[in-house]
Order: structure tokens, then sequence, then C-alpha cells
């Protein structure tokens, strides 16, 4: 009988979680990837219980992630915890394998430490540690009726920290060729906080409202100077000005992007979008406009191609796929075209492949690739890393370190060897327990 396999999109912002087999066809169950505490009902929520909260006021997030890498472990087993029990999954860790996404670039002392979490911590039986979008081959993404996957794509992955180009080859990451741009979902809505705060409400506090609002009221202009023009010309009535209702909290009524049916009342708050619709959302293709020394989407994938060997360049040009939270935004498509065809080549074709649901799309092919029947040639196995530790990782899960061939070690003496492998496994300080704390 084949093991459980979960499969866990650890995102910075949300997680998309699910189990082969038993999640067939089934949508991801998508989950806070944070700690929340309400100052409105003072309680504090982990993970998917976040979905319970009532009182979205003043919420304060203590995020495992920071600056795009995993740091807080507390946080994060907070979290986990909820989804391998019973009020999620129900997962009885020790008889499951696990796949899990990690950062681009992931520190190696951080990629030790998930080999601890899962292997001491929760005991799985076997796992798989890989980038978002080295799993895109795998899904849908490329997919044409009658026609195998491309061997060469490119991958515009824009998500909550930050947004990365990654080609890919036969199934592989050409890291070399890898670039990050440092504007992400995380950047977008503080600027906008900061923007309404200067102009209207202090929102400041209010991410989750504001986060919203950037979701509901935010697109990118396909044409900046003349959008801006008409947003001059009139603040108060233009077509580009949108009226966002707050959410009133004493109803428990959530916010809403006002319609023209709506009969607003004295006591409603209105937050009035005008510019902020498509000037937060530029800073994807203008980080210099905040001040970032980085040249924009566009230009990141013009980088990354010229760094690929030049006879397949055109292949990656016409296969380009987008993936991440910020590529819903409308306009994000046919922006990054237009911009694309000035700095293509005369004689390479652009093509952009938009997939159905970009925020679970990795999730997808991650599900699909743990539903091969070949998954177990790839994953590390509980022995193996009771055998070599975290070096049994580093020689199965292909990432952007050069792989370094194992040179021959003179012979010891065995008793002193036996001595040094015991101290080996028992190196980090204050080991990890199965032990998991219990919330009320």
């Amino acid at each position: 009988m084949r093991k459980r396999v979960v499969v866990l999109d650890n995102g910075a912002s949300t997680i998309k979680a699910g189990i082969v087999d038993e999640h067939v066809g089934l949508a991801p169950r998508i989950i806070s990837n944070a700690v929340v505490r309400s100052k409105g009902d003072k309680m504090t929520y982990f993970g998917h219980e976040t979905e319970k909260c009532k009182d979205y006021s003043s919420l304060h997030y203590r995020l495992p992630f920071e600056k795009g890498y995993l740091v807080d472990w507390d946080a994060q087993k907070a979290v986990w915890d909820g989804i391998f029990s019973d009020e999620v999954f129900g997962v009885n860790t020790s008889e499951a394998s696990l796949l899990i996404t990690e950062p681009y670039f992931n520190l190696p002392n951080i990629q030790e430490v998930y080999d601890q979490f899962v292997f001491e911590e929760y005991e799985f039986d076997s796992y798989y540690r890989c980038a978002p979008a080295s799993l895109i081959p795998y899904g849908d993404l490329f997919a044409k009726p009658m026609s195998p996957q491309p061997e060469c794509i490119l991958v515009v992955d824009s998500g909550f920290s930050f947004t990365h180009v990654v080609p890919i080859i036969n199934e592989k990451v050409a890291w070399t060729a890898v670039s990050r741009l440092d504007v992400g979902g995380k950047l977008l809505t503080n600027q906008l906080k900061e923007l309404v705060s200067f102009r209207q409400w202090n929102m400041m506090d209010e991410t989750y409202i504001m986060n919203h609002v950037k979701e509901s009221c935010c697109y990118v202009s396909t044409n900046f100077k003349e959008d801006l023009e008409v947003c001059r010309t009139d603040l108060k009535r233009n077509s580009i000005v949108q009226e966002y209702i707050l959410p009133d909290l004493s109803t428990h009524r959530k916010g809403r992007v006002r319609q023209l049916d709506d009969i607003v009342t004295d006591t409603d708050q209105i937050l009035v979008m005008n510019n902020e619709r498509f000037t937060v959302p530029e800073l994807v293709f203008r980080p210099d406009d905040i001040g970032l020394d980085q040249g924009g989407l566009a230009e990141m994938i013009v980088f990354s191609i010229s760094k690929l060997p030049s006879d397949l360049q055109g292949m990656f040009w016409s296969n380009i796929g987008l993936i991440g939270g910020n590529t819903k935004f409308k306009g994000f498509r046919e922006r990054l075209i237009s911009e694309l065809q000035t700095l293509a080549p005369v004689d390479c074709e652009v093509v952009i492949y938009e997939a159905e649901d970009p925020i679970t799309e990795a999730y997808q092919a991650a599900y699909n690739f743990a539903s091969m029947p070949t998954f177990a040639q790839y994953v590390v196995t509980r022995a193996e890393y009771a055998e070599s530790g975290s070096n049994a990782s580093r020689r199965k899960f292909r990432d952007w370190k050069p792989q370094e061939p194992e040179k021959e070690k003179p012979k010891e003496n065995s008793k002193l060897k036996g001595k040094q492998r015991d101290d080996d496994r028992t190196q980090p300080s204050g080991k990890l327990t199965r032990t998991r704390s219990k919330r009320r």
C-alpha cells in the first residue's frame, strides 16, 4: 500500500496544502502562513484558524518568513502542527511522505533545519524539497493539445517577498541565469498603506484590509502616462476612480468595492482609490519609482535570457509562464508582453502563458509530480537521513549550489570514526522533540 503523500507549497503568505490520491481534482486548502493576533477580540489564531477571525481590525502578524527566508521556526511549527492535526488533514506523519517547496537560493543552514524538522520533529518517512518553479514542467501551464511539454521554459514567479525569473531546461533549473526583483506582494501592500495613510485614512495598522483593497481595486496600466493624465483632470469623477467601502466591524460586514446600486449610509467610511489603483502595481515594472536600483520585470527577463545558450534563447522567448499572486492583477500579461516585444530580437516571437489560478499553479504541478510512480526515487528517506544527516539531502535535491564531487577521505581508526559519527548526529544544540504544544 502506497504511503500518503502530503503536498505543501509553503509560501511566505499562504500555504497551499493537499494530500495525493485523497484530493484528486480538488483545489488545495489555502492556509494563512502566520500567527495572527487580533486586537479586536484579543484572540490568537494559528494558520488555518485565521478563517475563524471575525474582527479584522488592527491584526498583528507574526510571519515565519522574513525577507524571503524561513527564520521563525516556532511560528512555522505552530502553523504546520495545525495542518497535520485532525482539524485539517489528520496526518500520521511517521507513516507519510512529504513534498515541500522552499525559497529560491535557500541558505544551506536553513535547509538543514528543514531536514531536522521533517525527520526529527515530525518523523516523516520520506520527503522531497525544491523551489516552486522547478515543479512547473509537471503541471499544465505550458500544456498544448497533441503537443509535448517544451524543453525550454521561462517561469516568472511573482510572490509575496520577491519576483523571480527562472529559466528551466529539460526540467532542470538553469540557476546561473535566475534573476530576482526585490518587489513582491508585501512591498506593494505596504506601499499602498503609506499612500492611503498620507492622503486619506490612517491605515498603517490595517494590513489585512489594505491587502484586500489591493487585490480588489488595483490593476496594471498598459498606458501609464495616459491613465495618470485622466486622474489629474478630475480627482473625484473620472473613468479610473473607484470607491471602496471599508468594513463595518460593529456588524461584521466585510469591505467591498462600491457598486452603482449600493446605498451608502452616513456611518459608512469610503476609501477613494484614484491613481493608487495603478501606481502601486507599476512598481513591478518600474521599481526605481521608489528608489530601488533595479530594472523592471521586462529587463530582468531580458537579462536572464541573455545568460542562456544563444541557440536556445528563441525557445525561451516563446515559452514564458506566469505564476504567483501578483500576476493576477488585471492587465499584467498585456503590459508585460507589450514591453517584451520592444526588447526581444526581431526574429523571436514572444508568447506568454497564463495559469488558470497563478496562486495554486505550483501546488497543482507538485501534486502531479508527487502522483508519479517514480516519485519515490527522488525522496530522501528517514533511514538515509539517520545514516548521513543533511548530506543525504544535498546529494539528492538539485538546487542552486554546485554539486561537489565526494573526495576520498583517509582511513580513520574505527573507534574515532564511530565517535565522530555520533557527534555529527547530536551536533544541533537542544534536540527537537516529538512533543507538540497544545493550543486552546
